[in-house]
């Protein structure tokens, strides 16, 4: 028989895993830092910055007293590295041997966005090898369109050598990338033996249910190629170990530790207002966000501006286990205002006065992060 739990302590658990909760859950400054990307196991990299970066708007929601210098300096301690999750992301180091079965795949042919130029990634390998790290800007050549996925042949040649692994980011400079051999960058006590798919599978739960708390087969393998058969094989082999349990939450199947239940049991805390990155974490997956929290939510800059329901930049507005409004906005920081073009408010906002007290507190918090020293709301509605 599978144990049903009720969608509001469903919502609470996903929340608290997210380490939502409070900024000081995983503690205070670098070391937290840290332990938030190994615990939630990525952060996404996004490079659209009309407010602070996906990777670090995520992390100052979970750190208390975090600096965006941090990442840095992980970075350089050997701590993290840069490859791809389901998007370009900050990895912990320790996972590093869980990225190689991607790496290898795209040596041995599959294309990552462009086709591979074989001679192209030998002139620029051989310029690395000679003369150190380099970035896209230290290459002269042009790209071939002003089209915006339009790229020049030096930096795919960066990207398909970065995606195979033979290239690793050794640290960014002024947000571009600056490459360097993986012999020169990866740590010498880094495990590199390949996983076995079964492995791999093995590790992508363990990482989503420690960072979600409960998961569906679909969410499991968002996004990643190839594993459906045998991420439902892993996780019938679990459940029949009794390391994971099946549970219904409004009629669907999810998966998750017995410790969660453990953790539902003793009850969980709410998390204050957030204001949230559209790559977060806790709302990248859109149907699972619909799903548990009745949230629907995209993001708009790649939607025509004809077609916007809320705005090119729209973020989401988590109070306690709830999504109770989204605001487009816009960090000025020339002029040092931080821009709320538009407040949406979803019909569960029940005292508006109540709640915007709370989202102001949090704005200025969020628009001093941003650069800014005055906050602008512009317009407030009800969402639709």
């Amino acid at each position: 028989m599978i144990e049903s739990i009720s969608p509001s302590d469903a919502r609470r658990l996903v929340l608290a895993r997210q380490g939502l909760a409070s900024r000081r859950t995983f503690g205070s400054g670098l070391g937290a830092t840290q332990k938030v990307i190994e615990h939630l196991g990525y952060v996404q990299i996004d490079t659209l910055s009309v407010v602070a970066r996906a990777h670090i708007h995520t992390l100052w929601n979970r750190v208390s007293a975090f600096k965006a210098t941090d990442i840095d300096l992980l970075q350089e301690q050997g701590a993290v590295f840069e490859h791809w999750a389901h998007a370009l992301a900050i990895l912990p180091m320790r996972d590093y041997r869980y990225s190689l079965p991607m790496m290898q795949r795209i040596a041995s042919g599959d294309t990552h966005w462009y086709p591979k130029d074989r001679k192209q990634v030998r002139r620029v390998l051989k310029r690395i090898r000679e003369e150190g790290p380099l970035s896209a800007k230290d290459f002269k050549d042009k790209k071939s369109s002003d089209a915006m996925w339009a790229r020049s042949p030096s930096k795919i040649a960066l990207e398909q050598l970065f995606m195979e692994g033979e290239l690793m980011v050794s640290r960014r400079n002024n947000f571009h990338k600056v490459y360097d051999l993986r012999e020169r960058v990866l740590p010498s006590n880094v495990d590199v033996s390949t996983p076995t798919v079964e492995e791999l599978c093995g590790h992508l739960i363990g990482n989503y249910l420690r960072s979600h708390g409960l998961a569906q087969i679909a969410e499991l393998t968002y996004l990643r190629k190839g594993l459906g058969k045998q991420m439902s094989q892993t996780v019938a082999d679990l459940v029949e170990a009794g390391m994971l349990l099946a549970l219904e939450v409004n009629g669907q199947t999810y998966y998750a530790t017995p410790k969660s239940l453990d953790l539902i049991e003793q009850g969980l805390p709410k998390p204050n207002l957030r204001i949230l990155s559209p790559f977060d974490n806790a709302v990248i997956q859109r149907k699972r966000l619909a799903s548990l929290f009745g949230f629907d939510y995209q993001i708009e800059c790649y939607v025509p501006k004809a077609k916007r329901k809320y705005g090119y930049f729209c973020l989401p507005i988590l109070r306690g286990n709830r999504f109770v409004a989204r605001l487009d906005a816009k960090a000025d920081r020339k002029t040092g205002v931080f821009h709320v073009m538009n407040l949406y408010l979803e019909r569960s906002v029940r005292s508006r006065e109540t709640f915007l007290t709370a989202l102001r507190a949090e704005l200025e918090r969020f628009a001093k992060f941003d650069g800014c020293t005055t906050v602008e709301i512009h317009s407030i509605k009800q969402a639709e």
